[in-house]
């Protein structure tokens, strides 16, 4: 532990003197290093699981652990850390947090740090938007663990080699937003009219087509050490969750048992550190969960099947990818300031007139709950800034963004990236709700409707889509 302090204290004290690290062993100012980690998030019972909409209680239990995985990468100078999360969804604060104890013990500097979340539904949402108070021990404790798993990510570097490669997974997701005919759906929660798109909580007999596309293209992107042994596998999917828990007990879904499964089949071998498997959500703001699949009922038994799946996919196909030390390591990051969709007079006085009823329902089923919603976005700032994310890694582009991305998005990205391949992530650095299209805007539907949940402004996607592709072309 105390060599393992040593060193981490040597390199930390080369980064912030700009002085490319070198380790023992011959390795060069240019050769590309990595390491990878995971810490523990598991939270005890008691810590709650609700969101702005979903309001499944507390943690009654665990059926599977919640995971911290991360990889630093670094090369000529730079060092760049990617840390994906087994949680819904995280805000700003607690990443900035896990950030500023990163760039303490590491010298990575903030802009150079990914952190996202996985999306499971079965774990908590460490974001202010729950309709519980905040539990603040464990909102400390979760920036504590990504650090851990940082920290030790950058306590494990070593040289590497990368390898890149995609599969097509078509036909096991959908868009879960349909159009439908005119006149056929009925009013949304503030008693509108117009809509013409089925989701989450619409009704309609009249369905036209989906209403977006599907990115059917599973991502692989392969660490492997010096003399081939692998390091770590990401995989990168747009499926927005698998579902079918019992309730109250917290669980990683398919993103938890595609890690495992790759880390009992992968092993590092010769005295390096553990493999670790890792999984993140590409762009599935408006994809369901996994089509229905015969037999697969009980709960907890859809997820092992498709994460096993995936896992088994990606093993096949690491076998045929080759790996090489990439050409270059850069990132870039930037604030994009956002205006927010706040009620008007005549909206906050719908809503508190209904609140104000105490068994006012309102002309949906979720009236009541988005005039909630309602007041709470009353609250929020007229702009903000949103984070936005781009990593060059050789001829790979990564682009992250704060938001539930719809599929069309993320396909629009990679058709015009600079980059041979190009990967997305969702939910990273911070949470800022659904991004639908000006387009989808403009159909409606639950993604669509103003909460905590979906809050940016109308052209909020078309913005952050332009100024992720500006990103990725600075990096080219």
């Amino acid at each position: 532990m105390l060599m393992a302090r040593t060193i981490r204290l040597f390199r930390v004290i080369l980064i912030l003197a700009g002085v490319p690290p070198l380790f023992p062993g011959a390795v060069g100012a240019d050769d590309f290093c990595a390491g990878a980690a995971t810490a523990d998030l598991t939270p005890g019972e008691g810590v709650s699981l609700d969101g702005p909409i979903s309001k499944p209680g507390p943690v009654r239990g665990v059926h599977d652990p919640l995971t911290s995985r991360a990889l630093v990468l670094q090369q000529g100078g730079t060092s760049v850390l990617i840390v994906v999360n087994d949680m819904c969804m995280i805000d700003r604060e607690v990443y900035d947090a896990a950030k500023k104890i990163v760039h303490e013990k590491t010298g990575i500097p903030i802009s150079h740090q990914l952190m996202a979340a996985t999306h499971s539904h079965a774990t908590p949402r460490v974001v202010r938007i729950s309709n519980r108070s905040p539990d603040e021990a464990y909102r400390s404790l979760v920036a504590k663990r990504i650090a851990e798993a940082a920290v030790r990510a950058f306590d494990n570097l070593a040289p590497a080699k990368v390898g890149f490669g995609t599969f097509p997974m078509p036909g096991l997701a959908a868009c879960r937003r349909s159009l439908c005919k005119p006149g056929s759906v009925g009013v949304n929660p503030f008693g509108e009219e117009g809509e013409v798109i089925k989701s989450v909580a619409g009704r309609s007999d009249a369905v036209i087509r989906p209403a977006g596309p599907v990115d059917p293209d599973f991502s692989v992107l392969s660490l492997q050490h010096a003399d081939g042994q692998p390091m770590a596998l990401l995989g990168n999917f747009s499926v927005h969750y698998c579902g079918g828990y019992a309730g109250g007990l917290v669980s990683a879904d398919y993103f938890g048992c595609y890690a495992r499964r790759l880390e009992s089949k992968l092993s590092s071998g010769n005295g390096h550190a553990p493999f670790v498997g890792i999984m993140s959500n590409a762009t599935s703001g408006d994809i369901g969960s996994f089509r229905r699949t015969e037999g697969l009922n009980p709960p907890w038994s859809r997820m092992e099947h498709f994460g096993n799946m995936l896992a088994d996919e990606s093993l096949d196909l690491l076998s045929r990818i080759a790996h090489a030390e990439p050409k270059s390591l850069n990132v870039v990051m930037a604030e994009l300031p956002l205006s927010v969709r706040r009620p008007d007079a005549d909206r906050v006085e719908w809503a508190t007139r209904l609140l104000s009823q105490p068994d006012g329902k309102g002309s949906h089923r979720w009236s009541r709950i988005y005039a909630e919603e309602t007041m709470h976005l009353h609250e929020f700032p007229g702009r903000y800034n949103i984070p936005l994310q781009a990593i060059q890694l050789g001829d790979i582009g990564i682009a992250a963004a704060p938001c539930e991305v719809f599929s069309e998005t993320g396909l629009a990205i990679k058709a015009a990236s600079p980059f041979k391949d190009t990967m997305t992530m969702e939910l990273a650095n911070g949470y800022s709700g659904y991004l639908p299209s000006e387009q989808q805007h403009g159909w409606g539907g639950y993604e669509t409707w103003p909460a905590r949940s979906s809050h940016l402004e109308v052209t909020a996607e078309s913005k952050i889509r332009n100024e992720l592709l500006r990103l990725l072309q600075q990096l080219r």
